[in-house]
């Protein structure tokens, strides 16, 4: 005969592990990790914003649900991702989020047009880079009249068309609305920095037209309201 095995003590029914308790636990550890991937897909990859304002009107609507790439520009921040992820230099016409320079609370969405050590300059609406014209097929000009170079007019004014040139600074970026004659970009507040740049703009998830003027302002949209406002045709269209 083989030698003896001696199992041990057996585990009283008591002690056990009960399945219920078990199944809990186990619901427990995926609701945290979701959680703790919910936030790092927020804090490193990617992150969900509304557009308030026409600024980037006709590529980006006001309502739109924009996703934006928080990991492309990686490269540049030097994080712990920029080894592991797809990452580029931000470029000429990229449509980039980021944090407002005269108040990083709020969150503005443009075009980048002007690189850093780039010279811009804006005549008669037409946007020049280093002496050069930029062909912008995405631009969109509300207002056909041109303010001048004129010391007479306001400078908001003649800013929105005219703009002398300017020396981008080495660690920032010259930003427009693609709505031209409505929107608020360096032309009036300067480059904006680089480290307040949080992604590029990657598609539109979810598209809700504004509220007629006649509706009351501030009541709470019920579901039947954002079904009816929904832009269906414009769900995962790509930002370019």
């Amino acid at each position: 005969m083989g030698p003896d095995v001696h199992p041990g003590p057996l585990t009283p029914p008591s002690q056990r592990p009960r399945a219920g308790g078990r199944s809990l636990r186990e619901g427990v550890d995926v609701l945290v990790s979701a959680v703790v991937f919910a936030l790092f897909a927020r804090t490193f990859l990617f992150q969900a914003f509304d557009v308030p304002s026409p600024s980037m009107e006709k590529t980006v609507l006001t309502g739109d649900r924009v996703l934006v790439n928080k990991f492309v520009y990686a490269e540049r921040n030097r994080g712990p991702l920029s080894r592991l992820l797809p990452a580029r230099p931000i470029r000429r016409g990229d449509v980039v989020v980021f944090r407002f320079p005269e108040d990083p609370r709020r969150d503005f969405i443009k075009r980048v047009v002007a690189l850093p050590g780039e010279s811009v300059e804006i005549r008669d609406k037409r946007v020049f880079v280093d002496g050069r014209p930029v062909e912008e097929p995405y631009a969109f000009h509300s207002d056909d009249s041109i303010w001048p170079d004129d010391p007479d007019v306001a400078d908001v004014r003649r800013r929105r068309d005219q703009l002398p040139p300017l020396r981008v600074p080495s660690d920032a970026y010259f930003v427009l609305g693609d709505n031209r004659d409505e929107s608020n970009d360096s032309r009036f507040w300067g480059p904006v920095p680089a480290t307040h740049i949080a992604g590029r703009a990657l598609l539109v998830y979810w598209s809700v037209a504004p509220r007629s003027s006649a509706e009351a302002p501030g009541a709470p949209a019920s579901p039947l309201d954002l079904l009816r406002r929904t832009r269906w045709d414009r769900s995962f269209v790509p930002v370019r």
